[in-house]
């Protein structure tokens, strides 16, 4: 009996001391799992502090990209990662950083796999645009799930080769604010323990503040541009105000003022004034087809042979012709040029007037106080390559008399449009010219000019306005 008792007091020492080891072990344990834990939860938040600290200084992209990968490496404790964002236009996905110790991740060709060929399979991997579904990384982007891949997941399959033996891989899309930017993905190898489920939860808590990191370097990349683009485009401005006149010239005859409206900040219409000779002048007025920097470079292109053919030429439509032959191969099928161009002897009577395909000049005549259109034929500049366009575009004399008025214009005047959708049209700028045609050019064109901002109104302006008035004395 006493044995009996001996014997059951031992088993129940035995039981207690296992109790008490397994749960001693089971405590370690979970001391161990917290220490885990909240190291991983420092590191992380060690990653949030690096993204702020670089967006407070100006982080590179290339340096954002290193920064997410390593992090992810590091937090992870993997053997590498890399990090694939969407091109522009978001058709496929190239290599922004791949740190060593990361398996490609994408096919490559099988000879580039051996020894000898190391810095050619860098450059494959670093050029080639992954399709959506292409491989691993395309199968994420397209499907837009993270996925953790254990050992015999078949998925790894094409990586256990290489020469980086992946054996767990983890990848997560990068997505913010509906935009897919891209793929992030690390992978370990056979001596490292396999990706747990805990990890992979941390890995997708950095791959979304990641996507938020990128977004926002992003938009700061879009706003740096805008900022650039406006500065070249002020300074483009400032250089286009300097190509069109500063002031109008002093002519014997004649008292001439014309202004430029640009509807943005570059303009695709011009006027300009040329000596010809010790006599005469030669005046011009163009619009571009099309608006903005394109318009505004032809433009520019325009004014330049024109300046060149100009010179001691007697003929108003053979300086068009010989422009139009040097611009036409150098302009784009859907861009041609409108343009008059007219010859004046300061001291005479008789103007001489070429119109490619321009807007018809507006004569006001002081005997009868009537305006009449200057309409004769003419072909844009850059719509043929010189022989039908020498055929068309002619010559046209005509003259003017004490207190005539000639006003040339683009049609940004007459097609300027009030809140309503009306366009304020030839009746109203005859009117105008009408009304102030006893005074000097410079107040016919206030009064053209007053008359056109009142019509319009608050209403956005759509095309560039270009006026020139002539006055006979």
């Amino acid at each position: 009996m006493a044995w009996s008792l001996l014997i059951l007091l031992l088993l129940c020492c035995a039981g207690f001391f296992f109790r008490d080891r397994s749960l001693r072990r089971s405590l370690l344990e979970t001391q161990r799992a917290r220490e885990k834990a909240e190291l991983e939860q420092a590191a992380v938040f060690d990653f949030l502090h690096s993204l702020g600290a670089a967006f407070s200084t100006d982080v590179r992209s290339d340096d954002l990209h290193r920064l997410i990968v390593e992090s992810a490496v590091r937090i992870l404790n993997a053997h590498g990662g890399a990090l694939f964002t969407a091109n522009r236009g978001g058709l496929g996905l190239s290599a922004r950083f791949i740190s060593r110790g990361c398996p490609s991740l994408i096919e490559v060709p099988p000879h580039l796999l051996e020894p000898d060929n190391a810095q050619a399979l860098q450059s494959f991997i670093h050029t080639h645009t992954i399709e959506p579904g292409e491989g691993l990384v395309g199968k994420v982007w397209r499907d837009q799930d993270p996925v953790l891949l254990l050992p015999h997941d078949t998925r790894l399959d094409p990586l256990r080769d290489g020469a980086i033996q992946t054996q767990s891989a983890m990848l997560a899309p990068l997505v913010f604010a509906r935009q897919s930017l891209g793929v992030i993905a690390i992978a370990n190898g056979p001596m490292s323990s396999p990706f747990s489920e805990a990890g992979f939860s941390t890995f997708k808590a950095i791959a979304e503040q990641s996507a938020f990191a990128l977004y926002n370097a992003m938009i700061y990349l879009v706003a740096d541009e805008k900022k650039r683009m406006d500065s070249d485009l002020q300074v483009a401005e400032e250089i286009q105000r300097i190509l069109l006149p500063s002031s109008s010239p002093v002519l014997g005859n004649y008292d001439i003022d014309g202004i430029n409206m640009p509807a943005r900040q570059m303009s695709g219409d011009y006027y300009g004034y040329i000596r010809v000779d010790p006599g005469r002048w030669g005046v011009a007025i163009a619009d571009v087809s099309g608006k903005g920097v394109p318009a505004s470079l032809i433009m520019a292109m325009c004014r330049s042979v024109l300046r060149v053919q100009a010179p001691g030429q007697t003929s108003a439509a053979e300086v068009l012709n010989q422009v139009n032959r040097q611009i036409y191969p150098d302009i784009k099928e859907d861009m041609f040029i409108s343009m008059a161009y007219l010859l004046l002897n300061e001291n005479g009577n008789d103007i001489t007037l070429c119109r490619a395909g321009h807007d018809a000049p507006l004569l006001f005549e002081a005997k009868t106080g009537a305006v009449r259109k200057l309409n004769p034929p003419g072909m844009a500049l850059g719509i043929d390559s010189g022989d039908v366009f020498q055929r068309v575009t002619r010559d046209f004399t005509f003259r003017m008399e004490t207190n005539d008025c000639l006003i040339l214009y683009t049609d940004g005047v007459t097609e300027a449009l009030d809140a309503a959708g009306n366009e304020y049209g030839i009746e109203q700028m005859t009117e105008s010219i009408q009304a102030a045609a006893n005074e000097g050019a410079a107040a016919i064109r206030k009064r053209l000019t007053d008359d056109l901002m009142a019509f319009i109104g608050n209403h956005a302006q759509n095309d560039d306005i270009t006026l020139i008035v002539i006055r006979k004395k």
